[in-house]
């Protein structure tokens, strides 16, 4: 075994993970590749050609770069794990009336847990993935999770589920460079196709980016089951009806099918009347939101409120807030209403560039 020890490296067949898994074979790790099966293409409905990283393709292409490089990989069929907990929770989530968040969940259950338990059989101490994140042992011994140096790209907020006895292991070779230079490596390689590839920002498992009929594609007699319902406005008042309630999301303008004449948002969902809530922008705006399921990462514990940059999605920017911990939940009081926070979706927590923590936001 190599001085530095071996490590399994999670290989989507993409830029980023394949240029993780070269950085650490030539700084001298012992590295294994394995690619992960999650789901099929055509079983989800798909109409189009399978893309991403659970195409042939893209399997392909992983392996093919591990040759080149003179490191094992394997694949790792998952799909019956990942199909049971992620794409279940997923139809479950918008038939009671909340947003799904199945990259965190992926990343929690699934991924890290395959992970380790493939890289115990393999003697591999640690696990490594393409993620724009950064890792460290803090002062108090505990792992902490702190933001990529690409702003555009960092993928801390989807780790925060990740538990501390994985995160020992776990390295993040990306976290220190940008998009840009990770492409620019590549070609380096002379990897020209890898380091040109595409990226894509759809769900891996929702054909087309059209969850609307992935969920009808699962639950064919969802349309039969919920029906049609009521719009109406947030003093009560009924102004349209839609198609049913799962196939609105928390925020959502376009597609909404009904015209008001002025821009209306979905702010509120009501599952067990079938009913839909529009109201104006500003009518989107929050105080404060519980957060439950909460892991902390660095700290053990909230044992008083701290200020904090709370992120409500993805791509928030995050707004200046005080957590603070009330029972099994976590609140979030927010120094400037915040809009559209949406149940189901994750909140994440940060001290500077740090991850405090996070959770799934409640109604």
């Amino acid at each position: 075994m190599s001085k530095r020890g071996r490590v399994l490296v999670a290989m989507s067949g993409g830029v980023d993970s394949s240029v993780a898994a070269v950085m650490l074979h030539e700084q001298g790790y012992e590295v294994i590749g394995i690619t992960m099966k999650t789901w099929d293409y055509a079983a989800s409905g798909g109409s189009s050609k399978e893309t991403g990283c659970c195409s042939l393709d893209s399997i392909n292409d992983a392996r093919s770069l591990a040759v080149n490089y003179g490191f094992p990989h394997y694949i790792l069929d998952i799909r019956d794990e990942f199909g049971d907990f992620v794409i279940d929770n997923f139809v479950e989530e918008y038939i009671a009336g909340r947003t799904p968040n199945p990259c965190v969940l992926c990343n929690t259950h699934i991924k890290w847990e395959a992970l380790m338990k493939r890289a115990n059989k393999l003697d591999c101490e640690f696990i490594a993935t393409g993620h724009y994140a950064n890792i460290r042992l803090h002062d108090n011994n505990r792992y902490v999770i702190s933001k990529g140096k690409d702003e555009n790209k960092d993928q801390s907020y989807v780790l925060w589920g990740v538990a501390q006895e994985n995160l020992a292991r776990t390295q993040f070779p990306l976290g220190s460079f940008t998009k840009k230079e990770i492409r620019q490596m590549a070609l380096d390689m002379g990897q020209v196709e890898l380091a040109n590839k595409a990226e894509s920002y759809e769900i891996c498992f929702v054909p087309d980016n059209d969850y609307r009929a992935f969920l009808r594609h699962k639950v064919p007699t969802l349309d039969q089951q919920i029906g049609q319902g009521n719009f109406i406005l947030t003093d009560g008042t009924v102004v349209g009806q839609h198609i049913g309630y799962p196939y609105f999301t928390i925020g959502q303008r376009k597609g909404l099918g009904i015209a008001l004449g002025k821009p209306m948002f979905v702010v509120e969902i009501l599952p067990e009347s079938n009913t839909v809530v529009l109201g104006e922008e500003h009518e989107l705006e929050k105080s404060f939101a519980y957060v439950r399921n909460v892991n902390l990462v660095k700290y053990a514990s909230l044992d008083q409120p701290m200020e904090a940059i709370s992120k409500v999605r993805y791509k928030d920017a995050g707004a200046l807030s005080t957590i603070s911990q009330e029972g099994e939940m976590v609140k979030i009081d927010f120094v400037h209403n915040v809009k559209g926070i949406a149940p189901g979706q994750s909140a994440v927590f940060y001290e500077g560039n740090d991850l405090i923590g996070g959770g799934f936001l409640m109604k």
